[in-house]
């Protein structure tokens, strides 16, 4: 089974490449974040005349998370439990649609979209380690509750592990997605059981940003992950991200990450 994850930056903008590169790589699953759009808008038909199921998370053109599948698209959950809210100040805080997950031929795979964190004392910055924290205690009680589970945290993090996952740490002295604080909270799933495959698999670049031709000069971000269970760890073949796909008119500011994993 191939199972991908990708954060396409407007679904209804990228459809025809998401659709042509499910064919072309021959993807089983499809992870995707960022769809920016509410699921009434969400472009269904070429997925679906494709063989997919689609289930889909969003509310307006910020966010959103979906999941494409073609080997069953079951028990499908929005949100996680205790999910923490973010209102900007003087709006209501409200549970953003940045998570999605489903049963897909076995796997439980879940779509994540990690919040930016904006700034060190931004208040979005405390709201994405609340954010992990919460994630973290529910994929540990899944895994306490079946030491067994297929599940696999796919998504966009937001965070760069690794000093070598950006292009220039002194670029990003003060910033965000290098903190200790967020690193800390992206381990604390390999502390929790999980590991995330990918990293022994390929190395490179996941995300490029359209500005100051950062594409062109290789000036990326790794921040695209996946945790495995450890049942499902086992089970990884490979992985590999898709550097081409950030060539070319229209294309999103992230690359796809595929997982190989057997029977």
């Amino acid at each position: 089974m191939r199972i991908a994850t990708w954060n396409v930056n407007s679904i209804r903008a990228r459809h025809q490449r998401v659709s042509a590169f499910l064919e072309r790589e021959n993807i089983d699953v499809l992870a995707i974040q960022e769809t920016k759009c509410r699921p009434e808008q969400f472009p269904y038909e070429p997925f679906t005349t494709a063989g997919y199921e689609v289930a889909v998370h969003g509310a307006n053109q910020w966010n959103g998370v979906a999941i494409i599948s073609r080997v069953g698209l079951e028990d499908v959950q929005r949100d996680f439990p205790c999910q923490p809210a973010y209102g900007n100040p003087g709006k209501e805080p409200v549970v953003e649609p940045r998570a999605i997950s489903a049963n897909c031929g076995g796997v439980d795979v879940f779509s994540l979209y990690v919040p930016n964190g904006r700034e060190l004392s931004h208040p979005h910055y405390r709201y994405k380690l609340s954010w992990l924290a919460r994630l973290r205690e529910h994929a540990s009680s899944l895994l306490e509750a079946d030491s067994q589970a297929q599940i696999a945290l796919m998504g966009d993090w937001n965070i760069a592990p690794f000093d070598q996952d950006v292009w220039d740490m002194e670029v990003f002295a003060g910033a965000t997605h290098v903190s200790e604080p967020e690193r800390e909270a992206f381990f604390a799933f390999a502390d929790a059981g999980f590991t995330e495959v990918t990293r022994d698999l390929f190395d490179q670049y996941t995300y490029w940003d359209y500005k100051q031709l950062r594409f062109p000069r290789n000036e990326g971000m790794r921040i695209d992950f996946a945790y495995c269970s450890p049942a499902l760890t086992k089970r990884v073949t490979g992985a590999q991200s898709l550097r081409e796909e950030r060539k070319g008119k229209g294309a999103s500011d992230h690359v796809p990450v595929i997982l190989e994993v057997a029977p």
